[in-house]
């Protein structure tokens, strides 16, 4: 099964307190609703290029029919593009965030060019896993907004603090089985679907979709501090990268259970 790493590079609470000072150099202050805006135009171009992607895999034949090419890896090269171009993108990011009216859409398009291949190429396998590992996503996006919302998740210092630890613990036991394949070993769990293996993806779900709530969080907080305008486009940058973390979480998820069930 394949091993998908995650993390999100953009989530620091700091940036918006390094960014006020800038704002004398900025036309305008970041808002909640340009910042939805700005999400919107980043999902759309991660969408296009992902349907391009997929596009890429299959074709039309004289009758109408759909008909999927016979040499799906013709996909590789853009896939390891997007997936190193939206790395170099993200942690330039990180220390660059008034770069993001830039930055922000090409690392969109370059996680489109990743995500569409990896999910044409999952979808020759498990026939309709990457719609419905979609589907929820955005399912659990409307759920932890309206939870957030309606304050039943508030993003108290106690919950912060907790979730940097969860998340910090994941990032050690990735990169802890990772050195140990090195040497032939590491964590089978992480790509078993054993029941430990099932339990441990459903954690990471949990944790990747409570994400979100400090994502909002940290938009509005952006927003009350009056940070300089172009970080509307980082915060819509940050919370793309928490969606593209739980999609991929998700899709791992359902590509056990399939495994389980055969």
């Amino acid at each position: 099964m394949m091993q998908m790493q995650t993390s999100n590079p953009a989530l620091r609470t700091d940036v918006f307190q390094q960014a006020r000072g800038r704002t004398q150099y900025s036309s305008g202050v970041m808002t909640v609703q340009g910042t939805v805006n700005k999400a919107l135009i980043l999902l759309g171009l991660l969408l296009i290029s992902a349907a391009w992607m997929w596009s890429l895999a299959y074709r039309t034949t004289g009758y109408g029919e759909v008909a999927i090419m016979t040499h799906p890896g013709i996909l590789m090269p853009w896939m390891m593009g997007g997936l190193i171009g939206g790395l170099v993108c993200a942690v330039i990011l990180i220390f660059k965030q008034e770069w993001a009216p830039t930055l922000a859409p090409a690392y969109a398009v370059a996680e489109g060019l990743f995500l569409g291949g990896l999910s044409t190429t999952l979808e020759l396998r498990y026939p309709g896993l990457p719609t419905q590992a979609a589907a929820l996503t955005f399912g659990v996006l409307g759920a932890m907004l309206f939870a957030y919302k309606a304050n039943l998740i508030r993003p108290t210092e106690k919950f912060r603090t907790g979730m940097m630890a969860a998340m910090g613990g994941l990032m050690i036991v990735y990169l802890a089985s990772m050195v140990m394949s090195f040497f032939g070993g590491g964590f089978s769990f992480l790509a078993s679907s054993s029941p430990l293996g099932i339990g441990f993806s459903l954690v990471v779900v949990v944790i990747a979709a409570l994400s979100l709530v400090l994502d909002f969080d940290f938009i509005q907080q952006g927003s009350r501090m009056g940070a300089p305008k172009y970080m509307e486009w980082y915060g819509a940058f940050s919370l793309m990268v928490t969606l593209v973390w739980l999609y991929m979480e998700i899709l791992r998820l359902l590509m056990k259970l399939n495994d389980r069930r055969d």
